[in-house]
């Protein structure tokens, strides 16, 4: 006698494991979600309001909190320089690592692979391990040309730093973007060859945007470890022209004193907000770039 398995039970257990997934995942999106809002809520109350419930909901719309932060504490003047250090940064890098990528990727020449094991051994080394011998050399090349600028040139310069983080970041982004580029059929480029388009040409108008999505990807990690550093930019500028991440210390060392509490959440809103913007904008070519994980079919 031949006994036929339902599927009954197949599908019972598929719905079961949709169910637990869906599940987790509102778990996660909830434990990243609350404490945002929560930051944001905190940042439009009065002072005499922290002193209550952390959970009630504020009283009114108290923006003067981040008038007080962008102009008062000088979180305005620390964003530009945020702003301006992220976005050169990113130029820098992706200037060097497109077409590294591409040469390494398309290009037979000798030492490649000696090139390519340097840059995978780039991945292992952790920047602010090396942050104090970084902050020498340039201390060293401000005392060479101290003739010519008394007060300084690469400590204390914002564009020294996007290119501190360019350099550092290097290695990642030439690793994706390789493998990426190795996945695009040659086909492509023999087409683009055969109608005369140049090496340069085919690169920036076949290969570059074929690749847009791991582009993307690079450009949303890059822009997140650029955005949230910390220890570079604390070492690198001393002066008063300080980042977001920095100024955001002294002003929780000020309000933390002064009790001042809505102040210092419009600071931590004003750091978090451009990072939502720029995600909600790519996640789209993000997904795609992580999807295709280097390999296209």
């Amino acid at each position: 006698m031949t006994v036929i398995n339902s599927p009954r039970p197949r599908a019972t257990r598929s719905r079961i494991g949709r169910t637990l997934t869906y599940a987790l995942v509102v778990a996660l999106a909830l434990v990243i979600a609350v404490p945002v809002v929560w930051v944001l809520l905190a940042s439009l109350k009065k002072k005499s309001e922290f002193f209550g419930s952390p959970w009630t909901l504020p009283k009114g719309l108290r923006l003067q909190n981040y008038v007080d932060a962008f102009v008062n504490a000088h979180m305005g003047q620390y964003f530009l320089t945020s702003v301006f250090v992220t976005v050169l940064g990113l130029v820098f890098v992706l200037a060097v690592s497109v077409p590294a990528a591409y040469v390494i990727a398309r290009y037979d020449f000798r030492g490649r692979g000696l090139v390519e094991m340097a840059l995978l051994g780039g991945l292992f080394v952790n920047v602010n391990y090396i942050v104090v011998p970084i902050f020498l050399m340039l201390v060293d090349w401000d005392r060479a040309l101290v003739d010519v600028f008394p007060g300084g040139f690469f400590i204390d310069n914002p564009t020294v730093l996007s290119l501190v983080y360019a350099a550092t970041s290097i290695p990642f982004t030439i690793y994706l973007l390789t493998a990426y580029f190795r996945s695009i059929p040659v086909e492509y480029e023999e087409a683009a060859a055969l109608d005369g388009a140049s090496r340069f040409r085919i690169m920036t108008r076949i290969m570059l945007p074929m690749a847009r999505p791991a582009v993307t990807t690079v450009i949303l990690f890059n822009f997140l470890a650029y955005w949230n550093d910390f220890i570079i930019s604390l070492t690198l500028l001393p002066g008063e022209g300080k980042t977001l991440q920095v100024g955001l210390l002294n002003l929780f060392t000020a309000q933390k004193a002064a009790a001042d509490y809505g102040r210092l959440y419009a600071g931590m809103v004003i750091v978090i907000v451009p990072v939502l913007i720029v995600y909600a904008v790519i996640q789209r070519r993000l997904i795609e770039g992580m999807a295709s994980g280097g390999v296209k079919g």
